[in-house]
């Protein structure tokens, strides 16, 4: 008897992938590995074109089919938010994100018949002003269909199943499971070129995220501003976003000069990983998030990172990196150039932080995520 658990791909081809479309790759890929003998992966995916269904089915190798909804991602994703639209057949589907067909069955009667989802952080109640606020209600709307009709939650860090817990009572269907460094994060064997096609400096920060405000990037910015931090260029590596902070704008009131701080957009992983490298600090200030995969980035590189006090950074870096409180918010600028300085300007202490980051990095692994993954669909 073969059994199949069925996973929600969509993000991977989704027009902005973001971080939920790289757990979706990671993951998925090592569900296929991993896969207990009697055992397949297949995928579902929103109607799309056919070079993402090739896509999908080329940095999966292994997968066992792949269901193609007849309907488009916003269609479904309505479809799904108002209960209209199931799938068909029967048996386990786990989804990495909240884009899942949630509906009242019977699990108790009905083996098999089971559907986990993921909710990655909290935002939508703790900084509702990062979301549209079409985006707001279909949050808000499907976490509380998961409260009703999924058999499982997966949440990335205990920070996000406490704060989880003051929405709504899940009980014992909340596992913590994070993520890890990317497989395709590693060092290119050209290194030194694209160093120069990005014009990374001698010395420089670098910071990873979208420019939203609860990034915590405008503060960054400012905290350029200090004297300290004279001879270092800020480097702000990820998507701009239709919201995005006017970076140019807020290093032009600080009164830096241009080019102290530059955006450099999306970088592909042989890049960021350069980049990520030779970084003098990694700093990651964002005021609130569910789990911090940059900081794991930087730590697996052996790059000290300067990070805020947000609970689910705390709890991943354990201690590996400098934290620096947020509040006073007024003078959290000021205390986040104070951490940087301290770390570029102390070559021992640098050195002693990339080990421990290092040795933080590898508790994170996607092999032991799909084991938990797989394990949580055997409890069930």
């Amino acid at each position: 008897m073969t059994t199949t658990l069925r996973v929600i791909v969509d993000q991977i081809v989704a027009p902005i992938p973001g971080g939920i479309g790289r757990y979706t790759e990671e993951l998925t890929r090592e569900l296929i590995r991993t896969a207990p003998r009697g055992c397949h992966v297949s995928g579902i995916v929103s109607s799309s074109p056919e070079s993402h269904y090739e896509l999908i089915e080329t940095v999966l190798p292994g997968l066992d089919g792949l269901f193609k909804s007849a309907l488009a991602r916003r269609e479904l994703e309505l479809a799904w938010q108002h209960g209209f639209t199931r799938l068909p057949g029967s048996g386990m589907i786990h989804a990495t994100g909240l884009f899942a067909p949630l509906f009242k069955h019977d699990r108790v009667n009905s083996v098999g018949e089971q559907i986990a989802v993921t909710i990655h952080d909290a935002i939508p109640w703790t900084n509702p002003e990062a979301l549209s606020s079409r985006r707001l209600g279909w949050y808000k709307a499907m976490v509380k269909r998961a409260y009703r009709y999924a058999d499982a939650v997966v949440v990335p860090t205990h920070t996000v199943a406490s704060q989880l817990s003051n929405i709504h009572d899940f009980g014992d269907r909340v596992r913590v499971i994070g993520g890890a460094v990317s497989s395709k994060l590693t060092l290119p064997v050209d290194p030194d070129v694209r160093a120069e096609r990005l014009e990374l400096p001698k010395r420089f920060i670098l910071s990873v995220g979208t420019l939203q405000a609860h990034k915590g990037i405008a503060e960054l910015i400012r905290a350029m501003a200090a004297p300290e931090l004279d001879g270092y260029t800020l480097l702000i590596a990820g998507p701009e976003g239709s919201e995005g902070l006017d970076v140019a704008g807020i290093a032009s009131e600080a009164g830096l000069a241009e080019g102290r701080v530059r955006a450099l957009g999306y970088l592909a992983d042989a890049d960021l990983a350069v980049a990520l490298d030779r970084a003098t600090v990694f700093v990651f200030p964002s005021l609130a998030e569910g789990f911090g995969l940059p900081v794991i980035e930087a730590f697996h590189f052996g790059t000290p990172v300067v990070h805020s006090d947000a609970p689910a950074v705390l709890e991943v870096s354990a201690g590996a990196g400098l934290a620096v409180a947020r509040e006073p918010a007024e003078s959290y600028p000021e205390r986040l150039a104070d951490a940087i300085a301290s770390v570029a300007s102390d070559p021992a202490r640098a050195e002693r932080m990339g080990f421990a980051g290092r040795d933080r990095a590898r508790t994170f692994s996607w092999k032991d995520s799909a084991e938990k993954v797989w394990q949580l669909h055997a409890d069930l």
